[in-house]
């Protein structure tokens, strides 16, 4: 350096310059964090999407948000001394080409306590169909305590051209009702029902829940 102190000061910059080439600079680390961080939310929203509806279906069934009925296999035990009215809607989809309707519009049953109910279906077409039902309840506080033991909506259903055939519903409140801040004093639970062509279904749950 005490020699040639210009040539030495060149090759000391210019190794500093190759130096700097070959690091990255902050700002463009912190950018790939940001764009793999940012692919990385995009992929999941994609699964969430995808996932969306079972899952939102399986909460609705297993809080009775919105409405959404439960399922049990066996009558509860105890049954109480109050009752309530259960009022019957049926709505179908035009694309089926079924008639749908309650056999009965309105029961008074004690809580607690197994009832039955009927529906009646025609396919009024000239094919065979496939329909399944969407079902809930209002006022949606009760969804959590409606509770069926047998439902045509369970399943999807088929008619031939000009077949009718009556749908059962066996059902019970769930006495718990009594104790729940938001339903005890509910005296009238309307249960509803609307038959869309099965491959229909899936959409229409989204649409209702």
């Amino acid at each position: 350096f005490r020699n040639h102190p210009d040539k030495a000061r060149q090759r000391y910059h210019g190794k500093n310059h190759v130096m700097a080439m070959q690091s990255p600079s902050p700002l463009n680390a912190k950018n790939r964090r940001v764009a793999i961080a940012a692919a990385t939310v995009a992929c999941a929203m994609v699964g969430l999407a995808y996932a969306s509806v079972p899952l939102y279906k399986l909460f609705c069934e297993a809080t009775g948000f919105g409405g959404t009925t439960q399922v049990a296999t066996s009558a509860p035990k105890v049954i109480a001394g109050q009752t309530i009215a259960i009022r019957f809607d049926s709505n179908i989809d035009s694309s089926l080409g079924w008639n749908f309707h309650a056999k009965q519009t309105r029961q008074t049953i004690r809580i607690g306590e197994v009832s039955m109910a009927a529906f009646s279906a025609q396919n009024f077409g000239s094919e065979e169909s496939t329909g399944s039902a969407t079902f809930n309840v209002t006022p949606v506080a009760a969804g959590a305590f409606f509770n069926k033991i047998e439902c045509f909506c369970f399943t999807a259903q088929t008619l031939k051209p000009g077949e009718t055939a009556d749908f059962p519903v066996q059902y019970f409140i769930d006495p718990a009702i009594l104790q729940d801040a938001d339903a005890k004093n509910i005296r009238e639970i309307t249960l509803s029902y609307t038959f869309y062509p099965a491959t229909k279904t899936a959409q229409a749950e989204k649409t209702t829940n």
